[in-house]
């Protein structure tokens, strides 16, 4: 993970404005927060369970306490709107809710049965653990990791992402107010080199990376020459197959909003729109209509006919390039997919089609608010669209008839399959893709399983 070091800032997507910087550790000290975790662990992983438990529920509450507060850092790190910003945190405090609860009857002992013995499986704490953190979600993705963890016994080293760091200290201190131990949950502001020192260093039994392709690459190397276990989230491209609709208007604003969703910045967001040929020109259309017209707004208080900016200049540029990528190679742009003059974040949300697969649209995520949309013939045909591609996070059909709709949703080669809805989330539900969307699963009954001794405890009679 070497190369240019990259600073811990907090930048408005807005107007550009750099509003704080943060500085890096020295390897000193965090080579002292990796010693605090390693120490701090076997005293958390020796209290009872429902002690950690009961802690962890604490954290929850606090982050509904502070849904207001901790939402207004978010939208002025990378611009969620406020509401959805709000609505996040509010996420996690059901994450740590559902952990907290539950946590203690996933890990319980799992009886085997055989004869002229006893024999069971434990679920046991392993150590500190790495978790990499992404910018989109500054909230809801440490939830998710930090805490089956903390409930587990094992303890959290935490490297969020460096355009993220007030929200990064505000849930440090946030685990310390709910009463998490010293050195139980640790916030790093590393560099790159550091990171995979952290990695290598034997106190610390695994990693979790929610990222980008080309970092969970570079983390899994490292780990693996380590020995070390490795969960990854990595990018998306989701299918969302429309096989057919009573309501044309209302399915495109449906696949809209969800598309605009945190300004297109979440990994399983409907980034292809495969929709059958009978509605495809009425379903296009729709879409232009609720595209055209928008303008930039204030994302912390974002109105009616307008949009938020995305987490950069920098970001919303990657895009940009993407979308002028496939209009030089034949694709209609119908609305948008332009950037906003200033130094802000702005994209235009755009309306996209006539992508093949010679153009960097087709194969690459588009991380931002684009509808790229497929006509297609036949399920069939949806289906080899849809699995027509590297990554394999989420997928949604939707269909009057739910069982056709099934049928093809069994098809896909995704980690989550949906029908008529967007995506089935909850704090209860797993999280995770297959192909180079990453391996493991976050969130669930599966969610805790991931860093975990699971021994086995055989007694001869």
């Amino acid at each position: 993970m070497t190369g240019t070091t990259v600073p811990y800032r907090v930048t408005s997507p807005v107007t550009g404005e750099v509003l704080e910087e943060f500085p890096h550790l020295t390897d000193a000290e965090v080579d002292a927060l990796v010693a605090r975790a390693a120490l701090a662990q076997k005293e958390w992983a020796s209290r009872p369970i429902s002690e950690r438990a009961a802690i962890v529920a604490a954290v929850g509450e606090l982050f509904a306490k502070h849904a207001e507060r901790l939402g207004a850092i978010a939208t002025t790190e990378m611009g969620k709107p406020i509401d959805d910003a709000v609505g996040e945190v509010q996420f996690c405090h059901d994450i740590f809710g559902y952990y907290a609860s539950e946590g203690p009857g996933l890990l319980a002992d799992q009886e085997l049965p055989v004869q002229a013995a006893t024999a069971r499986i434990q679920r046991l704490p392993i150590g500190p653990v790495l978790g990499i953190m992404p910018w989109n979600f500054p909230y809801y993705q440490v939830a998710r990791f930090a805490a089956p963890n903390l409930v587990a016994g094992n303890t959290v080293v935490l490297k969020h992402a460096e355009s993220c760091p007030r929200s990064a200290l505000a849930i440090a201190e946030l685990m310390l107010e709910a009463g998490v131990p010293d050195g139980v949950y640790v916030n790093v502001f590393a560099t790159h080199d550091q990171v995979a020192r952290i990695i290598a260093d034997p106190r610390v039994q695994g990693v979790s990376l929610t990222g980008s392709e080309r970092a969970g690459a570079a983390v899994a190397e490292i780990a693996g020459r380590h020995l070390k276990k490795v969960v990854l989230e990595l990018g998306g491209s989701d299918p969302y197959v429309v096989l057919d609709t009573d309501d044309v208007r209302a399915s495109a604003w449906a696949a809209w909003r969800t598309r605009l969703y945190n300004a297109g910045q979440a990994c399983n967001s409907n980034k292809r729109m495969i929709v059958m040929a009978d509605v495809y020109d009425a379903f296009v259309e729709a879409l232009v209509e609720e595209a055209r017209g928008l303008e930039p707004g204030d994302p912390a208080a974002l109105a009616d006919g307008t949009f938020a900016p995305m987490s950069s200049r920098a970001a919303a540029e990657a895009l940009a390039a993407q979308v002028q990528d496939a209009v030089e190679q034949g694709a209609t742009l119908h609305v948008g997919g332009v950037l906003v003059d200033g130094p802000g974040a702005y994209f235009r949300p755009a309306v996209l089609t006539g992508v093949t697969p010679a153009m960097r649209a087709y194969r690459e995520e588009l991380f931002g608010p684009v509808a790229v949309v497929y006509r297609v013939e036949s399920d069939d045909d949806a289906v080899r669209l849809a699995n027509d591609s590297q990554y394999g996070l989420g997928g949604a059909v939707f269909s009057t008839d739910p069982a056709r709709a099934a049928k093809v949703a069994d098809a896909l080669e995704v980690g989550m399959t949906n029908v008529n809805t967007a995506a089935g989330e909850g704090a209860s539900m797993p999280f995770g893709g297959v192909k180079r969307s990453g391996f493991g699963r976050e969130l669930g009954p599966l969610g805790i399983d991931e860093f975990v001794n699971k021994r086995l405890h055989y007694v001869q009679r």
